[in-house]
């Protein structure tokens, strides 16, 4: 079993930065993949980018490509989500998820895992 905890979430202005972390707890963390995924109110959860288990590869949504990067500590195991040039659209409760494969590792269905999520809301 594997324990998520987001945090860092909150409110910020268009164009603004946020950082995100996820902590991992319980079950050995280095053979996960990371996920992050965001759902806002009244849509499907959206993949964001996953990093996998040694961090030499990531895969990123077209909508985050050269605003977010996702980074990973294994020795805290903790995975990170720099968030830059937040746009209104990204408000959205995000959330931390582990996958034990990388197949098919954009599809929420492939991860075993996950946060409780938290907030990141940008104003205009």
């Amino acid at each position: 079993q594997v324990q998520l905890e987001e945090s860092g979430g909150g409110l910020v202005q268009a164009g603004g930065s946020l950082r995100l972390s996820c902590a991992a707890s319980g079950r050995t963390f280095r053979p996960y993949a990371m996920g992050w995924f965001r759902q806002a109110p009244g849509k499907e959860r959206e993949f964001v980018v996953a990093i996998n288990w040694t961090g030499g590869s990531t895969y990123y949504a077209d909508s985050v490509k050269g605003r977010f990067t996702i980074s990973r500590d294994n020795a805290k195991n903790t995975v990170y989500l720099q968030m830059n040039s937040l746009k209104p659209e990204d408000t959205s409760i995000y959330y931390c998820a582990a996958a034990a494969s990388w197949i098919q590792i954009g599809d929420s269905a492939s991860y075993d895992y996950w946060g409780q999520g938290t907030q990141v809301s940008v104003s205009s």
